[in-house]
């Protein structure tokens, strides 16, 4: 359930009058038979680019993962939480990496095939239980990582330090509040 202040913030984002931020967000079009609509900007509204970003950055990442590696996109993403987090859960990757947990389920099944990760004994709840890296798997994960800099350097050209630090404060403001998004929404 929306609270209060974000259901009133969201009504009025979806009123038939736009206020100013709403009007810089949207585009006015018009089809062959005349019918005008009103619509997403496909260049001033952040979450229509940072979608086309994060999908294109997606596609790109997973051709060069699967032919070079042998993997997907998932399995680098598990690869750094299983670096950084050893011992992860499923249920703590999903919610770091924001995907499902089937996905997650999926992908850890498909990098203990390939003997990539390993996982541990179930945890005292009898249900969950953490997955490691594998000798391979760390090796593999060291690999990719000189290739995924070399990615974001490029997608990086141009900006300065400073300029990296205001973007990625502003990714982590836009997760926070998308977090709070979800949380409202029940999600």
């Amino acid at each position: 359930m929306l609270s209060l202040g974000v259901a009133i913030r969201y009504h009025d984002l979806m009123s038939d009058q736009p206020d100013d931020l709403d009007s810089y967000f949207l585009v006015e079009t018009e089809d062959e038979d005349g019918h005008r609509a009103r619509t997403l900007s496909f260049s001033r509204s952040p979450t229509v680019l940072l979608t086309f970003a994060a999908n294109r950055f997606t596609r790109a990442a997973s051709k060069i993962y699967a032919e070079t590696y042998g993997i997907g996109v998932v399995d680098w993403r598990m690869l750094v939480m299983l670096t950084r987090q050893p011992g992860a859960t499923v249920t703590e990757a999903a919610n770091t990496i924001g995907i499902d947990k089937g996905a997650v389920s999926r992908c850890v099944s498909r990098l203990e095939k390939m003997n990539l990760a390993h996982k541990g004994e179930l945890h005292a709840n009898g249900r969950s239980r953490g997955f490691w890296l594998t000798e391979e798997g760390r090796r593999l994960h060291d690999r990719i990582l000189t290739e995924a800099l070399g990615r974001q350097h490029l997608l990086l050209d141009g900006f300065s330090i400073e300029e990296i630090e205001v973007f990625n404060d502003m990714l982590r403001r836009f997760l926070h509040n998308l977090d709070k998004l979800n949380a409202a929404k029940g999600e």
